[in-house]
């Protein structure tokens, strides 16, 4: 059992996995949520989550969990949660800057019998390699003598509000036998699913990296059945529907891959796998694949415009959906940019519509100035490129409206039937 009185935690970064962790550390122990962003900040004080993870009523819940951008406030405690992002750079490299910038700060505030405690997705090995030196070069202080770390990976689902963090099972580890029983316990007192506890942080570490990595391969294996299904004149819905009456048939659809994981949490592993001199071959292979679905698309609609007489030079696109998923509000490598760039490779005017994202962030983010509505008979193609709820609603003609006497609709998330889009996946 931990000690509620001793233990005052601090989360190092507020975003999509952040936040729910301090709200709920909050409603038990003292916790304080430090932000280099003063905006967010400013609008969590005010009870608002822009990134929807968290609503207003879940806020007030944490009683005992306040926020600052000031490291000065978090010097008081002695459990620090690393939840910053680990993403990759233009040549497709773990890029660690942000955690050496949050393991810099940690390593300042350091005191004997600390615990630090991260969350981001990284390789095996990068938290004692990587992290570790940071904290005994800016502390003053000796690992596993002085202070120690944990690892527990994080789960968070963006925008799926059945699977919340207190209900998905928490993989917990420590530097030491004795932080690995802390950590874990600590973790157990928020989590109603249960942890599992890693033999050491490398496992952990390891066990993280893999998830994303097994579902990128599994959704790059379906990517390439609907290329050949297409090539063949079947549709390919109905052939999974058909494959998914096995009972061990994996259930998964074809598709744009991004996000925070998907699309990044495999160039973790393979980089280190060549670091150890070893090729992985399967998993890149099914990262090009995957990274190659936008070109795909926009190919695939290009000859559908051409096959109806479409000129696709100055053409009007509509790409319903920026978002890198249905229903959530998060732009972190959303593959929709492929699309918007492909399209406008040929020179064509392409608008995108997403209800659920911020326009500032588009395009602060990408660039993009999304439209407040798409206008009735100005588009020769609409790609459905997310399945947000709004979509799913709309019919084939209220869609069919959009476009111009002769235009392609073409579905990338199988929300109308076979014989209503033009295309699709």
């Amino acid at each position: 059992m931990i000690n509620t009185k001793n233990t005052k935690i601090a989360i190092i970064g507020l975003g999509y996995v952040g936040l729910p962790l301090a709200v709920e550390f909050g409603k038990i122990f003292e916790t304080i949520g430090f932000d280099i962003s003063k905006s967010r900040i400013k609008e969590l004080l005010i009870g608002n989550d822009s990134t929807l993870e968290v609503e207003s009523h879940g806020l007030q819940e944490a009683i005992k969990l306040s926020y600052t951008t000031d490291a000065k406030d978090i010097k008081s405690c002695n459990v620090f949660i690393v939840t910053v992002p680990t993403p990759i750079d233009e040549h497709k490299k773990p890029n660690l800057t942000p955690l050496a910038n949050a393991s810099e700060t940690v390593g300042r505030l350091l005191k004997k019998d600390d615990i630090v405690i991260y969350e981001s997705t990284v390789y095996p090995g990068a938290t004692e390699e990587v992290c570790v030196p940071i904290l005994e070069q800016q502390s003053g202080l000796k690992f596993n003598q002085d202070f120690s770390c944990g690892y527990s990976p994080e789960r968070i689902n963006p925008g799926d509000k059945e699977h919340r963090i207190t209900t998905i099972k928490k993989v917990t580890s420590g530097s030491t036998q004795e932080t690995a029983d802390k950590v874990d316990a600590l973790y157990q007192s928020i989590i109603s699913a249960g942890t599992h506890k890693a033999a050491n942080i490398k496992i952990a570490e390891a066990a993280k990296v893999i998830e994303n990595t097994q579902r990128d391969i599994n959704i790059a294996l379906i990517n390439e059945l609907a290329m050949i299904f297409n090539k063949l004149d079947i549709d390919t819905e109905a052939v999974l529907e058909a494959a998914g009456t096995k009972w061990n048939f994996l259930p998964f659809q074809p598709g744009l891959v991004g996000g925070h994981c998907i699309g990044i949490d495999p160039y973790y592993l393979t980089h280190r796998a060549v670091e150890a001199g070893y090729h992985p071959e399967m998993i890149l292979a099914g990262r090009r694949l995957n990274d190659n679905m936008g070109s795909y698309v926009v190919n695939q609609v290009s000859k559908l415009m051409i096959k109806k007489r479409i000129h696709i030079v100055d053409a009007n696109v509509l790409i319903m959906g920026l978002t890198f998923k249905e229903n959530c509000p998060d732009l972190r490598n959303s593959c929709v940019v492929d699309l918007i760039t492909g399209f406008e490779s040929f020179n064509c005017n392409v608008d995108v519509y997403d209800p659920w994202v911020s326009k500032k962030e588009a395009n602060e983010l990408y660039g993009i100035s999304l439209v407040s509505k798409p206008l009735n008979g100005k588009y020769d193609a609409i790609v459905l490129a997310v399945g947000h709820n709004e979509f799913t609603k709309m019919s084939e003609d209220q869609l069919r409206k959009l476009g111009r006497k002769n235009h392609v609709l073409y579905d990338i998330k199988y929300i109308l039937n076979v014989d209503e889009a033009d295309g699709r996946l």
